[in-house]
């Protein structure tokens, strides 16, 4: 006799109807054209087809942050986290496409937005984020890179290098930071100035070359070192004011991290799914896995998980919605839901055996890619940095 689940409680009062609809329209293009793109071109190490980024253009997807006077679907951080989680339940690197639109416009102009920001919803616009540095990761301040004006022309001159800019090469801009003074020795986050740099996709403009990082996972698109020499940019492409740049770095960051909470809540839900698919198929001592005690109770484990990672996502989605202040709980739900996949997944490939170590089978990938989640948005260790801080005081 096979076990059908017993029916669920209603829709809680914050899935509203148009928020159900967002996210089963968001899950049916994950499973029917996102996943099995995923398992073609993963193991290959390629890049997104040209046509899948143009459906999720022509589905909004890269607007839902923008105002609808822009095109956008002027929605809230809720609805874009939840298109996330679903994405990611197919390939995280999708759901991390979503961020090269929406909330890529933070400190345009207004004339900027008015010219720029309907081209991002429609997908026609999309960009890269040219932070960090090999010795400027979570040490934002220590930035070296320069930004020199040009007395004569007012061009900015830039030289130095960046690291692990994803997408560089297939964005139509990128948002730069670079130093235009010293550091000072006591408040080193001074002097960092931030950057439009417009390009042609799928190249980089002279002065600029970049070599893809050699990843081990987190495929789809590619990650870039990139290299600045002498690199021009006319003088307006100054974004905001000048040497303001450290702050508008960490501006948003709690979008960033419910972001990517909800990343590693999509990959691990996959996981979940596949592995009570993988236990009430396969046999073993004349029993399916699902029989097993020890395997029934690791996947409790793994739903629970998942699932309070998810509800203090919601939470800290409905704050940022409604402008309360939330920097700690968003720091917390990126720490425990990046934590959270990597072991979910990691169990996952446990009860796959054999086949779980495989490219045959989806698990390997989502265990790939929640290792980077406890890496990139600020890594585990800088999160709790911040909740301690605000716990105690900073030392």
């Amino acid at each position: 006799m096979t076990h059908k689940p017993r029916p669920r409680p209603g829709t809680p009062h914050y899935m509203t109807e148009e928020r159900v609809e967002l996210q089963q329209l968001a899950r049916q293009f994950a499973r029917e054209v996102v996943l099995p793109i995923a398992n073609e071109v993963d193991p290959q190490e390629g890049d997104f087809p040209p046509e899948m980024v143009q459906q999720m253009a022509d589905m909004g997807f890269f607007g839902i942050l923008i105002p609808e006077e822009y095109g956008g679907l002027d929605l809230g951080v809720f609805e874009y986290c939840l298109v996330a989680e679903e994405l990611s339940r197919a390939w995280m690197s999708v759901s991390g496409l979503l961020a090269r639109g929406n909330g890529m416009g933070g400190g345009f102009s207004e004339e900027q937005e008015q010219r720029l920001l309907p081209k991002v919803a429609t997908g026609e616009y999309l960009g890269a984020f040219a932070l960090s540095e090999a010795e400027a990761g979570s040490d934002v301040a220590n930035i070296t890179c320069r930004a020199d004006q040009d007395p004569e022309t007012g061009e900015w001159i830039i030289t130095g290098t960046k690291m692990w800019c994803t997408y560089a090469d297939q964005a139509d801009y990128i948002i730069l930071f670079a130093r235009t003074s010293s550091p000072d020795e006591e408040k080193r986050h001074r002097g960092i100035s931030t950057f439009l740099l417009e390009k042609e996709r799928g190249s980089f403009p002279a002065g600029m070359s970049g070599t893809p990082a050699r990843k081990i996972g987190y495929f789809g698109w590619k990650t870039w070192d990139l290299n600045f020499d002498g690199l021009r940019l006319p003088a307006d492409a100054l974004l905001g004011e000048q040497e303001k740049g450290f702050y508008q770095a960490v501006s948003g960051l709690e979008v960033g991290r419910a972001h990517t909470a909800a990343r590693s809540i999509g990959l691990a839900q996959a996981a979940l799914e596949d592995s009570i698919a993988y236990m009430q198929q396969r046999v073993q001592f004349k029993h399916k896995l699902a029989d097993f005690q020890h395997l029934r109770f690791k996947i409790a484990d793994m739903a629970a998980q998942i699932e309070a990672c998810r509800q203090l996502m919601y939470h800290v989605c409905t704050q940022i919605d409604t402008g309360a202040r939330c920097d700690r709980e968003a720091a917390m739900v990126k720490y425990l839901a990046a934590e959270m996949a990597e072991k979910v997944t990691s169990e996952a490939v446990q009860i796959h055996g054999g086949a779980g170590y495989t490219k045959d089978f989806a698990v390997e990938r989502h265990w790939r890619d929640a290792r980077l989640t406890k890496i990139f948005e600020g890594s585990s260790e800088i999160q709790m940095r911040i909740i301690s801080d605000d716990l105690l005081g900073r030392d």
